[in-house]
């Protein structure tokens, strides 16, 4: 499905503005040589038909611009105040204020408090409105037929006149906050589209990992018995080098299979183990113990309490993910914060690396938003940001022009503190 962005919804406003000026065209030629040969009217022809030639100009003019870019506010607003012009220069030519077409000025107004923005909008309810009270004074009167000569009063014009200027003041006033309620809506659902999209993206991934995951059990556990056996093995714990090199093997396998059992309480398939209880500064503590290259990381605690929480393992990956790109950012020291403030925990991770490109920064989040070059980049950022939506947290990220980046977990505190504390 195609979704239109603000650029061509402009330039489907400017063809509607240039089709409905067609019409007006047609139907001011239709009225003029009407009046003026049925109904023997005599009319000054020449000046009022080049009028109208000039809007068959603005409207030629105005293809080329309609092929290429969206017009903005002032060229809108320009083609309407020029509208506006070509109108009250026919009416003065028949009649002025007293012409019945004169109400076709509330057109343009509805036109302007669509299309426009707000100030335009009412300036153009200021310049249609003066136009209508100095066609009340001047103007060029109509040598009517005997049966169609009529008499306005002072009076009677002055109370059109304010009629037509409550009327258009009505008009901008609602139909602006209209088509903002309706801007707002279609950016609400632009917003839900997008969102829907990446998070039926995290379903397939889902299912991807889910059974990756299923499939790897098997071998990994395979390989942590022969391990076992290895280390058992006279010959190896005879060679300390040996020995060591399997109990290394036996560590990364370990961490294969921890790695394994996140995906899957991640899915919810994990039975049999129950949420753990902890406190935050132990689950910090515990996710840099276990991080390999934890000697570069400074843990920097500014909570005066402990808060005792349920450990979540989503968002337990989320901050491993938040080190793994600072070591492939380049950074050498990396400073992770916690702290809370309003109800929210917030867990800052900053290093001292390349920091994030200016094109991407503005996309933190998103899927495959990254400059690593590879198939599957950018995933770590978008995971962490899926998992802290649905915790109702956000994550920002800031560049530094000393060096490096930092990236901020905001979560309630709420969604991680163990049910008896938060109540």
């Amino acid at each position: 499905m195609r979704v239109s962005g603000p650029d061509e919804a402009a330039r489907r406003n400017l063809v509607l503005l240039a089709q409905l000026r067609w019409l007006a065209v047609l139907g001011q030629l239709t009225t003029i040589l009407g009046v003026h040969l049925l109904l023997g009217v005599r009319l000054p022809l020449v000046p009022m038909l080049a009028t109208v030639g000039v809007l068959i100009a603005l409207n030629l003019a105005m293809v080329p611009a309609r092929a290429l870019r969206p017009a903005s506010n002032a060229q809108v607003l320009g083609g309407l105040l020029v509208d506006v012009a070509c109108l009250t220069v026919l009416l003065y030519l028949s009649g002025g204020a007293t012409n019945p077409f004169i109400s076709l000025y509330l057109l343009q107004v509805v036109l302007g408090a669509v299309l426009l923005e707000t100030g335009s909008s009412w300036a153009l309810v200021l310049v249609t409105s003066a136009a209508f009270a100095l066609l009340a004074i001047v103007h060029r009167p109509l040598a009517l037929p005997p049966l169609l000569q009529t008499t306005l009063s002072g009076p009677f014009l002055f109370a059109l006149w304010f009629n037509y200027t409550l009327t258009a003041t009505l008009i901008v006033q609602f139909v602006t906050r209209i088509a903002r309620n309706l801007r707002d809506r279609d950016a609400r659902l632009a917003e839900l589209r997008q969102r829907a999209a990446e998070e039926e993206h995290i379903v397939r991934m889902g299912l991807l990992a889910s059974g990756a995951a299923h499939e790897l059990g098997t071998p990994l556990a395979s390989i942590s018995v022969a391990l076992g056996d290895w280390r058992a093995d006279p010959k190896i714990g005879g060679d300390p080098q040996l020995a060591a090199e399997v109990a290394d093997m036996q560590a990364e396998v370990a961490r294969c299979k921890a790695i394994v059992a996140g995906i899957l309480f991640a899915a919810g398939e994990v039975s049999g183990e129950a949420p753990e209880r902890t406190t935050l500064r132990r689950f910090i503590t515990g996710l840099i113990e276990q991080w390999p290259r934890n000697d570069s990381v400074l843990l920097d605690y500014r909570l005066a309490s402990d808060l005792p929480i349920v450990a979540d393992r989503a968002l337990a990956q989320s901050i491993v993910n938040l080190l793994d790109n600072a070591v492939e950012a380049g950074a050498a020291r990396i400073r992770l914060s916690v702290s809370a403030e309003d109800d929210e925990l917030e867990v800052a991770v900053r290093d001292d690396g390349r920091g994030f490109p200016d094109d991407i920064l503005p996309r933190i989040g998103n899927p495959y938003n990254s400059s690593k070059g590879r198939q599957g980049a950018g995933l770590g950022l978008f995971l962490a940001h899926n998992v802290l939506r649905t915790l109702g947290g956000t994550l920002a990220a800031t560049n530094f022009e000393s060096g490096g980046a930092e990236v901020r977990l905001r979560v309630p505190v709420a969604a991680l503190a163990l049910q008896d504390e938060a109540e």
